[in-house]
């Protein structure tokens, strides 16, 4: 309950301080776009965005902390989860995060309507998963 706590706490100031800061959505669509234009240097701000993530897990484990990391090893069901998430991320307008912690923290009704579909969308997915006995 701490680590959610901390967690939480930790991706709401960066987010703010991205949007106070820079003005820009700190939603993993953006800042991965952002990556691929950092030869522009209003850009490179997602470089440092990125990497703070991809220390933050191995920093935590560091630091003593437990966060046991379960994915499947079927590489279909990878695939597929990949290229759903992206088709998903692009008709959406953007991803969880984005409107998740983002878009709902400005109170926006389309975060908000995307939000919800994401949830129930996740709740079909594991119940239908469930209903056909899949292992993940």
């Amino acid at each position: 309950m701490m680590y959610e706590l901390a967690g939480g706490t930790l991706i709401g100031l960066a987010a703010a301080l991205l949007w106070l800061g820079i003005g820009r959505i700190s939603g993993m669509t953006g800042v991965l776009s952002s990556v691929f234009q950092s030869w522009q240097p209003q850009r490179r701000w997602a470089l440092w965005f990125l990497a703070g993530l991809l220390l933050a897990y191995p920093l935590f484990r560091l630091l003593g902390g437990e966060a046991p990391v379960v994915i499947t090893d079927h590489k279909g069901l990878l695939a597929a989860a990949g290229l759903l998430v992206g088709f998903g991320t692009y008709i959406g307008n953007g991803c969880t995060s984005g409107h998740g912690v983002c878009g709902m923290g400005r109170l926006s009704v389309r975060s908000t309507v995307a939000t919800v579909t994401f949830m129930v969308a996740g709740v079909v997915t594991v119940a239908m998963m469930n209903q056909l006995g899949v292992q993940v």
